[in-house]
């Protein structure tokens, strides 16, 4: 069996060195996108184009490394949101070598002479990734975008303008690499309504001026304290409590989280920081309230959050399921709450209710195991330093009950 070339053609043909092009001509098939293959029309290799049937192209693949040398043409670089990983996956480490070469995101910033260690990458090429794009905006000045025909820099600069992220001003750069290339600097209002020649890299530079700029916002960490937020009449999950109730909520990159009777917000806007690329939705019924949630949101630069105005356990039915879910608040009505709730659960999942009041522990723990969940339950009771005139003594704080179920 023979070992698989896996070559990289950079941004053009220039960038092939004297070894990929001493492996190329000695190819008994040749194997890549129809642009790459008219590249080498010239050598005798028996020729394939990669199209999207993948799983058809390593059976092929398998067949022909058995006795003749394989080399598979890749864009740019093959491992940077190419062909190559699959292959690799497909065919075993041990069978190819992959030679890596220029990516289009390395020639984008090379163009514009700026670093790009500091900059953030995400592809748009066949994928629904805006929430993913969105907490990379609200987090990074400097963010390099793969798009594709229909995910294209105009649908890009409608969208920034549509989500408040009209702050960058986008760089475009098309057809590198080739005799057409072209290099355009625009504000979003402007990219809005051009056309731009395919295949093309937008970088997004957030502007020195703007007032949303990450070093502007206010730090987010966990266990905020309590005046950090926008609240009234101390409806506010205590900085301690927050942070043990996060804690039992084991939350990770990607999950869907709600939030129901979330008061100002605190638990889920601390929520984000560990959730990254996932969703929370945020369920309060009283205005004012919501009010303060958006208030906190904007002071901290959350953008993957979601309010919804409601009286509990209504409002529910069109959020996607939950992976995790805490509950706050819910008064008489917590155990049609966590019934709703544990009913739309994920498997793994986890609900997190902080209790008050000893008579809804009872009810709380009673409901969550009748939904078919294993509890769990803690006591958490803080002491906070005062001042006294010779020194300082402790004050109690009222004691919360947290109590955790999953479902297995």
């Amino acid at each position: 069996m023979k070992t698989v070339s896996i070559i990289g053609m950079g941004l053009s043909p220039d960038d092939l060195t004297d070894r990929h092009l001493d492996l190329i001509r000695n190819a008994d098939v040749l194997i890549g996108g129809e642009r790459l293959l008219a590249y080498f029309k010239e050598i005798p290799a028996e020729k394939r184009e990669i199209s999207k049937d993948l799983s058809g192209l390593t059976e092929f693949i398998k067949t022909c490394m058995q006795n003749r040398t394989v080399v598979v043409l890749a864009s740019g670089d093959p491992l940077f949101y190419g062909i190559g990983k699959r292959l690799v996956d497909d065919l075993g480490a041990q069978h190819v070598a992959v030679y890596p070469n220029i990516s289009s995101v390395a020639g984008a910033f090379a163009r514009i002479k700026q670093s790009w260690h500091d900059a953030e990458v995400i592809s748009l090429h066949g994928r629904d990734r805006e929430p993913e794009l969105k907490t990379r905006l609200t987090y990074n000045d400097k963010v390099a975008i793969l798009t594709d025909p229909i995910k294209n820099p105009a649908w890009l600069a409608a969208w920034l303008l549509e989500n408040g992220a009209g702050c960058f001003n986008m760089c475009v750069l098309e057809q590198m690499g080739t005799p057409a290339e072209k290099l355009g600097w625009y504000e979003p209002i402007e990219a809005a309504g051009k056309h731009f020649s395919a295949p093309n890299v937008v970088v997004l530079m957030r502007r020195p001026d703007c007032p949303d700029r990450p070093d502007n916002r206010q730090r987010l960490f966990m266990g905020m304290p309590e005046d950090s937020y926008a609240c009234r009449g101390g409806l506010i999950t205590k900085s301690e409590v927050r942070a043990v109730s996060i804690a039992k909520l084991r939350l990770a990159d990607g999950q869907v989280m709600w939030d129901l009777g979330a008061g100002s917000g605190s638990v889920s806007i601390e929520s984000s920081l560990l959730l990254g690329n996932g969703k929370l939705f945020v369920v309060e019924k009283e205005p004012m309230r919501i009010q303060q949630i958006l208030t906190n949101m904007k002071r901290f630069g959350v953008r993957n959050l979601e309010t919804i105005q409601t009286e509990l356990p209504d409002g529910l039915e069109g959020l996607p399921d939950p992976d995790r879910v805490f509950v706050g608040g819910g008064g008489r009505k917590v155990a049609e709450i966590i019934t709703a709730a544990a009913d739309r659960l994920k498997r793994g999942g986890r609900i997190v209710v902080n209790i008050v009041q000893i008579s809804s522990i009872d009810v709380v723990l009673r409901h969550l195991k009748q939904a078919g969940l294993e509890t769990e339950i803690v006591q958490i009771q803080v002491s906070r330093g005062k001042a006294m005139p010779w020194g300082e003594r402790l004050a109690a704080q009222n004691p919360v009950w947290i109590i955790s179920g999953e479902k297995s």
